[in-house]
């Protein structure tokens, strides 16, 4: 594996990645611009609605001051898709060796999915020391992670599933942690209503988390 697709930089570019739904393509522009204007820079579109890759095209056409990633690639064939739409980085909750090949493939830097030791190993071997750690709070959650801090220090994590306002800060303060994925940023009843005041005073608040 080519350690261009290694995201070394995307895990310190904001406490929080916002991990977004879009279920409506005209949502994506104000809503990214919202984060934008609460201070959050990044952004992660799940590729969980059939308008998921119109929102990234949108956003990368639009919004410059954001950087778009496409989550929930699960397929091979998805890579490409959101590469070509205008994705800067790719997320995976899981990962194949032929799925991490269709994604190292576009030459975008990778987030790969891990929950487990073994699967954290299997991702070292293929050079990746920036992980996602998925699902967190099932999987364990900050006890997990402390734990692997002893055998692996070498790896960094951006722990997503089940993280909130009232946990972020505990995964944060873990040293092999460098930001944690989120949905509560954007939350559907904002986005149903187009209320994206709510959505810049939640992105203003995540941005000020210490880490």
């Amino acid at each position: 594996m080519s350690t261009q697709n290694e995201p070394t930089d995307l895990l310190g570019i904001s406490p929080v990645i916002p991990v977004v739904v879009i279920d409506d393509a005209d949502h994506a522009v104000p809503l990214a611009r919202a984060l934008v204007a609460g201070g959050i820079s990044i952004i992660e579109v799940t590729l969980r609605t059939p308008v998921a890759l119109q929102a990234i095209e949108r956003i990368a056409a639009e919004v410059p001051d954001i950087l778009i990633g496409a989550g929930t690639v699960t397929a091979p064939a998805h890579a490409a898709q959101a590469a070509s739409a205008g994705a800067r980085f790719l997320v995976t909750p899981g990962s194949t060796r032929s799925l991490l090949q269709s994604a190292e493939e576009t030459g975008l830097p990778i987030l790969p999915g891990a929950a487990t030791a073994s699967e954290a190993l299997q991702l070292v071997e293929m050079g990746y020391s920036s992980l996602k750690f998925f699902p967190a709070e099932a999987a364990g959650g900050v006890g997990y992670l402390r734990s692997l801090a002893g055998p692996l220090p070498q790896l960094r994590f951006c722990p997503t599933g089940g993280i909130s306002p009232d946990n972020a800060a505990g995964y944060l303060a873990l040293p092999n942690v460098g930001c944690v994925g989120g949905s509560w940023l954007t939350p559907a009843k904002a986005l149903a209503t187009g209320d994206w005041k709510s959505v810049t005073t939640l992105a203003t608040a995540a941005a000020a988390l210490q880490r």
